[in-house]
């Protein structure tokens, strides 16, 4: 794919620019892709550092990355595209579809799920890497959160994942989960088609995006994952357990996994891709023209559905369906306007829309978890706004 070409423009973003070499230069990343688009038009789009530090390969527009949690709005997307056909309903019991999925509460009663439950994580779900020691529930079941090296299948998954009880009555709160490794079976069960072909037929395709999906055909161009910890940075192996939180067991990685085609599809964390594939995908959402959602299933998807039910770690923000929703700018402490949607990916990556203002920005990185959720990220947001305000004001 070729690069995304640059415009001229009064914006000065030359201190976007030098605050990725000076990260990288620091040794906090070993490399990124940033591209933001604003008012419709490019902003920026830069490739630095490198995709692969033990044989010096240069970062590139078209690097793939491992995606992780970006998975998850493009797996929503698609549930959403099945909702607009009325094959699935967001409010309905997902038993409809999903007859063996129907995990318990601790007291024995089993409620009712939904999608909608799914998709905003209040459906009593939980992830494994985030149980508080190596003999959590999760772990004790076997459940994969789709970033290990399990040989287990989708199917299986699910029922591992069934068979632990709930963290509570669907609804009533909310936590971050394994929810749309769930939706991935939803769509399969209402579809008939595996769940990269539900991807690729329904969202990926429509909008031109070819070179994301659930492994790497092509694993030259997949950028080496690294870890930024005691040792510094330093080459992500295969099995290292990294914890993105303060008392969560961490995440099981195999980086293997992305270039082997048998690992189950996982909704909320399987897939690869690339900087401007996501970049293509959330301007068709702003700008509400994707063929296949229309802009109400859009403005749905962009509604905080939780009230202040949202992320504890993200003050401020409450959640949509497939990814968060900024409530309150002031308590957030960002520039961000109300209304902003933001995620990100434990390989790396952080990406947010500012519809009020108009502006897109994904950025990929292969450093974890610096490009999630380090300095860097609140840095590249802070920059930009300052700029894009200089040139207003000016």
């Amino acid at each position: 794919m070729s690069a995304i070409p640059l415009l001229r423009r009064a914006i000065d973003t030359r201190a976007v620019e030098h605050l990725i070499d000076r990260t990288i230069a620091e040794g906090r990343l070993a490399g990124a892709v940033v591209l933001a688009v604003y008012r419709g038009q490019p902003l920026f789009a830069k490739a630095a550092g490198v995709a692969d530090r033990e044989r010096d390969v240069p970062m590139q527009q078209d690097t793939l990355f491992r995606l992780a949690s970006v998975s998850k709005p493009l797996v929503t997307a698609t549930a959403m595209a099945l909702v607009g056909r009325g094959a699935l309903e967001l409010d309905q019991p997902i038993h409809r579809w999903l007859a063996e999925f129907r995990p318990r509460l601790a007291d024995g009663r089993t409620p009712d799920i939904t999608l909608r439950q799914l998709l905003t994580h209040t459906a009593g779900l939980g992830y494994r890497f985030l149980e508080e020691d190596t003999e959590g529930p999760f772990a004790r079941a076997g459940v994969s959160d789709g970033m290990d090296d399990s040989a287990i299948d989708l199917k299986e998954n699910l029922r591992r994942i069934a068979s632990v009880p709930l963290l509570f009555e669907p609804g009533t709160s909310w936590r971050y989960s394994i929810a749309v490794d769930v939706v991935g079976g939803l769509i399969e069960a209402a579809t008939g088609m595996a769940l990269p072909e539900a991807v690729r037929q329904l969202i990926a395709t429509p909008i031109g995006i070819v070179d994301t999906d659930f492994h790497a055909v092509d694993a030259t161009r997949l950028a080496q994952p690294y870890v930024l910890d005691n040792e510094g940075l330093r080459l992500l192996r295969e099995g290292d357990v990294v914890t993105p939180f303060e008392g969560a067991v961490g995440i099981m990685y195999s980086p293997a996994r992305a270039t082997t085609p048998s690992a189950f599809p996982s909704g909320g964390a399987g897939m690869v891709g690339t900087a401007p594939d996501m970049l293509r995908f959330l301007e068709a959402l702003r700008q509400e023209k994707h063929p296949g959602l229309s802009p109400m299933l859009i403005a749905e998807m962009a509604r905080n559905q939780v009230g202040q039910n949202g992320p504890p770690d993200a003050p401020g923000f409450g959640f949509g369906l497939g990814f968060s929703v900024l409530r309150d700018a002031e308590v957030a402490q960002t520039p961000e306007a109300a209304g902003t949607w933001r995620w990100g990916g434990a390989y790396g990556h952080s990406w947010f829309v500012d519809v009020a203002r108009q502006l897109t920005v994904v950025a990929f990185t292969n450093t974890l978890y610096e490009g999630m959720s380090g300095r860097f990220v609140s840095e590249l947001r802070d920059v930009i706004y300052a700029a894009i305000d200089a040139e207003r004001a000016s």
